[in-house]
């Protein structure tokens, strides 16, 4: 039983990288290369006279852009360069909380069958709601941030092979990061589905997905997706689609919930060296998915039934 475990487990693992890195690899290389090409200092030059309305200044595009395009890493190491308040970078740092490596966790969730368009309106909707409501709501924060000591590389490639090879070598280091949390990730799955032990993982998560409108099989993808981050939840999600039967109802449901919540952990934590509050970001957080997922669920749940009526009608005139 073991081996068999270990071997189910590992295949699986490998075929999720394989389907994830297909997206993690293209699109990690092509932005990397954009980074040191005119297209993010113009992109960053359009948005910079919209941050005056999410009480920004327009340095702070930099972040926002970077963050958005790449990862929360990114977006952090241009917030250190920057002198900001407060206020501002917990702006930054929740809208950058909801709406982040865009690219690469938009693509990757379209695997498990949610719309495009859903995911950029939830999570560009939220920061952009997000930002507005802080921004009238707190009038404190004026003083400047003090950051905390944050590692970041200073060095930059000159010349079209060291910009090539760098951005080569962030998307093959994308990739095996992939595999070394989702192998070991699919791996430990298969034991607890082997052993049983995810029926008691599912029953306990029952209430909670119940309570937001989804299955029972949704639970899994929840538990990762908040632990872990969205890309691997949609790695556990491709899986659970395939063997479970999650439905696309489901699916969308779950995702709506990890694109405004996930990674709860290290994607809070890694504000805390910028000198920001960062339990009021982690309960905003949390309670705009239970919210949003709560009210989307009902009002689809309301949709179907009013559908499923007019059917009934029209079948018996």
């Amino acid at each position: 039983m073991f081996m068999n475990s270990l071997k189910n487990g590992a295949l699986s693992g490998l075929k999720t990288t394989w389907t994830l890195g297909k997206v993690i690899f293209p699109v990690t290389l092509i932005v990397a290369l954009l980074q040191h090409s005119p297209v993010l200092p113009w992109i960053i030059d359009k948005i910079a006279p919209l941050m005056n309305v999410f009480g920004l200044s327009g340095d702070a595009a930099i972040p926002l852009v970077l963050g958005n395009l790449l990862n929360l890493y990114a977006g952090i190491g241009a917030i250190l360069t920057l002198d900001l308040s407060v206020k501002e970078v917990f702006i930054i740092a929740i809208m950058l909380s909801f709406s982040h490596n865009l690219l690469i966790e938009s693509s990757v969730a379209m695997k498990s069958g949610v719309k495009l368009w859903v995911i950029l309106t939830v999570r560009i909707g939220l920061a952009m709601i997000a930002a507005l409501l802080v921004n009238l709501c707190w009038n404190g924060g004026a003083e400047l941030a003090q950051y905390g000591l944050i590692s970041t590389s200073n060095t930059t490639p000159t010349g079209v092979v060291a910009i090539f090879m760098d951005g080569l070598q962030r998307a093959l280091l994308g990739v095996v990061q992939l595999a070394i949390i989702v192998i070991p990730l699919m791996i430990g799955i298969q034991f607890l589905k082997d052993l049983k032990w995810l029926d008691f993982i599912t029953k306990w998560m029952h209430p909670i997905t119940r309570m937001l409108g989804m299955k029972e099989n949704t639970a899994l993808t929840m538990t990762v997706g908040l632990v872990l981050g969205l890309a691997y939840g949609a790695g556990v999600l491709i899986q659970a689609v395939k063997e479970e039967g999650v439905t696309r109802k489901d699916a969308t449901l779950a995702f709506i919930f990890l694109i405004a919540c996930h990674a709860v952990v290290e994607d809070t934590l890694i504000f805390v060296p910028l000198g920001i509050p960062v339990l009021p970001l982690l309960l905003i957080r949390l309670c705009t998915a239970i919210i949003l997922t709560f009210v989307i669920a009902r009002v689809w749940n309301r949709s179907e039934s009013i559908r499923r009526k007019e059917v009934s009608l029209e079948g018996k005139y």
